[in-house]
């Protein structure tokens, strides 16, 4: 028998994670062309729910399928979202949790973690949510070990993952896990998505707001250090341009940033780097320079630290690709 996967779809489930299970399990073949998983959807009472998107989602099963999955998924829904954690666990769904048997592995994708939480299952365990949520779910569940940045998580039989493609990442994981890489890569290559996936979700967080506006405090100096970002720029030379002491002047820095001056330029250098990386042709020693990491092993450093990721990765990723023209008839 195959491995059976259970997906239980949930009030206003996202489209595109109810998908990712069936698309990811439902592709992978032993060396016999045979299936080495059967993927069925059910929901809590066997009826149709309503999607994310303009169209609801009818299945055969209801909660009745969770006594017999080998594995158990749980996509991000509208009754999985941060906003609602009052709304989040129902009697409903925990009945449902409760007809899985002890043993059967357990997955979480995008805010669909916040269930397995909320149902105590990820007390004391590593898990991960979408990057956007992570301070909330901290919030919520201090009793989960939370790693913000990684892709997903892998606690043998409970494994969790980040926002929305990561859900991917995790299906592939379990697929090689499972099978090797043989059979995962096989996956990836229909789906025509990489295997595997260098970094975390550090990567794709938005950068913060560069500088906000006026010339009270330490706005002006700040404004004019993010267009000298590739000069060396010294506490003290950012001090004597706002008129104050290097004491005062850190302190005030401080409270209208959250951070140090040091710590606020590397965050400014790291997201100049980001653009020019994304949006430009300078090689990575050019990136570097007009960063103000200055050599490109800095640079290097600074973006494994801060992204989990090289230069050269990164701007594979996120490189911008012009549309081609069309020709004139």
């Amino acid at each position: 028998m195959a491995h059976l996967v259970a997906v239980l779809a949930l009030d206003g489930v996202i489209a595109f994670e109810l998908g990712i299970p069936a698309r990811i399990f439902g592709g992978a073949k032993d060396r016999h062309g045979r299936p080495l998983y059967q993927v069925a959807t059910c929901t809590l009472d066997g009826r149709p729910v309503a999607t994310s998107a303009d169209f609801r989602v009818a299945v055969e099963h209801g909660p009745e399928l969770l006594e017999r999955a080998d594995t158990v998924v749980i996509p991000a829904s509208a009754d999985s979202s941060p906003a609602r954690p009052d709304a989040a666990f129902t009697p409903e769904l925990a009945a449902a949790l409760a007809r899985i048997r002890p043993g059967t592995r357990l997955m979480s994708i995008c805010t669909g973690s916040f269930l397995l939480a909320a149902a105590g299952l990820l007390d004391g365990r590593p898990a991960t949510t979408h990057w956007r949520y992570t301070d909330r779910f901290a919030e919520l569940y201090p009793r989960v070990r939370l790693d913000p940045d990684v892709l997903y998580t892998d606690d043998g039989d409970v494994l969790t993952s980040g926002g929305v493609a990561a859900g991917v990442d995790l299906c592939l994981h379990v697929v090689r896990r499972d099978h090797g890489s043989a059979v995962a890569n096989a996956v990836a290559r229909n789906c025509l998505v990489p295997p595997w996936r260098e970094g975390g979700q550090k990567q794709y967080v938005e950068a913060p707001s560069p500088v906000d506006s006026g010339t009270h405090g330490t706005a002006a100096v700040r404004a004019w250090a993010l267009e000298h970002l590739d000069r060396p720029l010294a506490l003290r030379q950012l001090a004597d341009r706002a008129g104050m002491s290097v004491r005062t002047f850190t302190r005030r820095f401080r409270e209208e940033t959250g951070a140090s001056p040091g710590q606020w330029l590397t965050v400014q250098r790291t997201e100049r780097a980001r653009q020019l990386l994304e949006r430009t042709d300078l090689t990575i020693d050019q990136v570097a320079r007009e960063s103000g990491f200055g050599t490109a092993a800095s640079l290097r450093l600074q973006l494994r630290g801060r992204l989990d990721v090289a230069p050269s990765v990164y701007r594979r990723t996120f490189r911008a690709v012009e549309p081609p023209t069309e020709r004139a008839s």
